[in-house]
Order: C-alpha cells, then structure tokens, then sequence
C-alpha cells in the first residue's frame, strides 16, 4: 500500500515539475537546458556572506522576495503602494509583469489594515488576479518597520 501511494505521488510530482517547467525531471541524454537553469538577481549580503536574492528565475518562473516599505509616512495606503511598486520594478527586471503573476503572498503588520491594504491592491494585477494568502504576522511584526510585505510568484 504505501508502495502504490509512493509511486503515485512520484508520478503526480514528476508530471507536475514537468509541466511547471521545474527542470526536475531527468533529461534522455542526461543534460540540463540553459532555461533549467537557476538564475539569481539583486543578492542581498549579510557579513560579506550571500544572505538572499531579490528574484530568482527557473525555468519560466521568477520568484520575487518579500518588499516592504521602510520610510514615512507610517499609514497602510502609502506602504501598499510602495511595496507593489517594488514589486513590480523586480518584475520587469526578471522579464515578466504584474499581469503575468500567479501568486501573492501578503504579511500584514496588523489585520486592521486588510480593508487599507485592498483597497490599494486592486486591480494592479489586470482583470485576472493572482491566488493570493494573506496573514497578519506575529509579535515583532514586519522586519524594517513596514506595515506590509509581500511576494509572489510570476512567470515569464
């Protein structure tokens, strides 16, 4: 039984990761194609060490790292607009577009800012809108002092 489970979800994942363009599933000669690559961009440092990168891009997809707002004026509107700017400008970076993201993850600093926050985020996605999570983090809040962070997942 747990054979036949195993060997199903190997098949479900490889065909999957195939049809994502993942990259995962082994080439006939072995080879990797240039477009299977990883490629990382706007790598952030820590101690003179990699620590992480801005958007990385497999395949056709480009994973964009949370963006926050770190300046004035400390009000939810003006931090959602800053942040789906940035992440925007990363998008274009990596050769794709706010219409072209799958999906968006949101952290709030405080759930009393949902209604703020949509208000500023509807519609930048074009008329088919990404699966979205959004979540309101835990003590400490967003690193930075940003009301809001968020990243997502697009493709090219």
């Amino acid at each position: 039984m747990k054979t036949e489970r195993r060997s199903a979800l190997r098949k479900l994942f490889t065909s999957a990761a195939a049809f994502m363009g993942f990259g995962l599933v082994a080439k006939a000669n072995g080879a990797q194609s240039a477009a299977d690559e990883k490629v990382v961009n706007n790598v952030t440092n820590f101690q003179d060490v990699p620590l992480f990168a801005g958007s990385t891009r497999l395949g056709n997809l480009v994973f964009i790292a949370g963006k926050g707002a770190h300046t004035a004026p400390f009000e939810i509107k003006a931090h959602t607009e800053i942040v789906l700017n940035e992440l925007e400008r990363e998008l274009i970076k990596a050769g794709s577009s706010m219409e072209k993201v799958l999906k968006v993850s949101v952290f709030l600093n405080d759930i009393a800012d949902y209604k703020g926050m949509n208000e500023v985020y509807k519609g930048r996605f074009g008329k088919k809108p990404p699966v979205r999570t959004t979540v309101a983090v835990a003590k400490g809040g967003v690193p930075g002092d940003s009301l809001v962070e968020m990243d997502c997942i697009a493709y090219i």
